[in-house]
């Protein structure tokens, strides 16, 4: 602390003409916000980028709350199973642009193979737990079984192309083109194409 204030008062009283000025230090990237901004992107719990990475819970929820630095093996297993470079792990925050352009490669896209659907991630990360929306595909048979989200969360799905039945709360819809249904999501759901082709919808995601 010494240190700092002495270099402080020293900058103060240090004439500004020909003299070479000292670089700011950069601070250190929040690499804990991050990691839970890139889990939350891929829809991963605690749970799952624990299992994914071999790192304890516990550590993780420090390490994302900024409490404790991850050693660099640790940051490398978090970001072989968040798919992402680990250098990109530390890259500084851009400003935000006044209209900032994604093009398709760049928007996130989660698979589930065995399902049969992709999730494309239309959402900014930001908002990712409170409000998001997705492009969902349906392969013939393929279904997109969730459980309980946080209470008070709301879905909202609009068939684009094909045929799709919602399980919601005991019930079960089934939705054609530019139908819209609207329903409960803080319990386990499911949506699934029920078509003989390719379904396809917006998923409209309204956390509680």
């Amino acid at each position: 602390m010494a240190s700092t204030g002495i270099r402080r008062a020293a900058a103060k009283a240090a004439p500004t003409s020909g003299v070479n000025s000292v670089p700011a230090i950069a601070a250190p990237p929040r690499v804990g916000e991050q990691i839970q901004r890139l889990r939350a992107e891929r829809r991963m719990t605690l749970d799952d980028l624990s299992r994914a990475a071999g790192v304890s819970k516990s550590m993780l929820s420090e390490i994302e709350r900024d409490k404790a630095n991850p050693t660099i093996a640790v940051a490398w297993r978090l970001t072989n199973a968040l798919g992402v470079s680990l250098d990109s792990l530390f890259a500084p925050q851009k400003t935000p642009e006044a209209i900032a352009v994604s093009g398709p490669h760049e928007i996130p896209t989660l698979s589930g193979h065995d399902a049969k659907y992709q999730l494309r991630v239309w959402g900014p990360i930001e908002l990712a737990g409170k409000f998001e929306w997705y492009e969902l595909t349906l392969q013939p048979g393929g279904a997109l079984v969730s459980n309980a989200h946080e209470p008070g969360t709301r879905e909202h799905l609009t068939v684009l192309h094909g045929s799709i039945e919602i399980e919601a709360a005991g019930t079960t819809k089934r939705l054609k083109v530019a139908d819209t249904a609207r329903y409960v999501a803080d319990e386990p759901h499911a949506i699934r194409n029920v078509g003989k082709g390719e379904a396809k919808a917006l998923l409209v995601v309204i956390h509680g």
